[in-house]
């Protein structure tokens, strides 16, 4: 990446510091040295084959999966540091999984609002009322009471989205959130993840959408055997790839 890319921002919202995550006493390297910065209002997604390590990469980056080594800092706290509140940490950042995780004896609008009252604790009016702004803006603001076995899987994952919205997080994680849907449930939930990017929200994205990382990525990293291969503007990774490996897997995705 080029180093004037950033000068005339201010220091990055996540700085990853020789991240490393060993499972089996060691014989697997999930994360083998990850670095890299994350600045705000950048759309980082993150491509590579199966079992490269960024799922890992990703859930790292709130603790739901806890480093073997390495630092992770957020506005400067390092969250791996033992002392530090890491749910107060995780409110700031939403994520999104490839299964909606929606409570199913709930409406969609009470699965919204839960976590903002209990744990920023917001007023029932207010937190319906931003609820009810966010499901408009994804066009579900007719099905606020509707539980989720009504919906269809792309409803659910939008549904999941504004749910993490509500939160008002800082950074916004998506782990192939598409990768469970049929393939024409696919493009309602990118278009809502594109107009989030409009709207200036830091995202990280894992994905297998090459036209989303393409389209609406301002960075694209490569990982491959659990590091970050190659990264870059989407249009260094996908017209000029360096390294063999890169060339080897758009050759097969593309």
């Amino acid at each position: 990446m080029s180093a004037d890319i950033h000068t005339n921002q201010s220091s990055p919202v996540i700085q990853v510091r020789d991240l490393k995550k060993h499972y089996n006493s060691g014989t697997v390297h999930a994360l083998d040295g990850v670095s890299t910065d994350i600045y705000h209002g950048e759309v980082v997604v993150v491509i590579g084959p199966s079992g490269s390590g960024k799922s890992t990469f990703l859930r790292s980056l709130n603790l739901l999966e806890e480093p073997t080594d390495g630092q992770i800092l957020v506005n400067g706290v390092d969250i791996t540091d033992k002392k530090v509140n890491i749910n107060l940490h995780r409110q700031k950042m939403g994520m999104v999984f490839q299964h909606f995780n929606l409570f199913p004896h709930m409406t969609i609008l009470r699965n919204m609002t839960i976590a903002p009252m209990k744990l920023l604790k917001k007023s029932k009016e207010d937190a319906e009322k931003l609820a009810m702004e966010l499901l408009d803006k994804v066009g579900l603001a007719d099905r606020a009471n509707a539980y989720p076995s009504q919906l269809s899987g792309g409803q659910k994952q939008r549904v999941a989205i504004v749910r993490a919205l509500c939160m008002q997080p800082d950074v916004m994680l998506f782990d192939e959130p598409t990768s469970a849907l049929d393939p024409e449930m696919v493009g309602e939930v990118l278009e809502v993840m594109k107009s989030l990017a409009h709207d200036g929200m830091t995202m990280i994205v894992v994905t297998h959408e090459m036209g989303f990382a393409r389209e609406v990525g301002s960075r694209v990293i490569f990982m491959a055997d659990g590091k970050i291969v190659e990264e870059g503007s989407p249009e260094e990774i996908f017209n000029h790839p360096k390294s063999d490996r890169l060339q080897g897997f758009l050759a097969k995705v593309l």
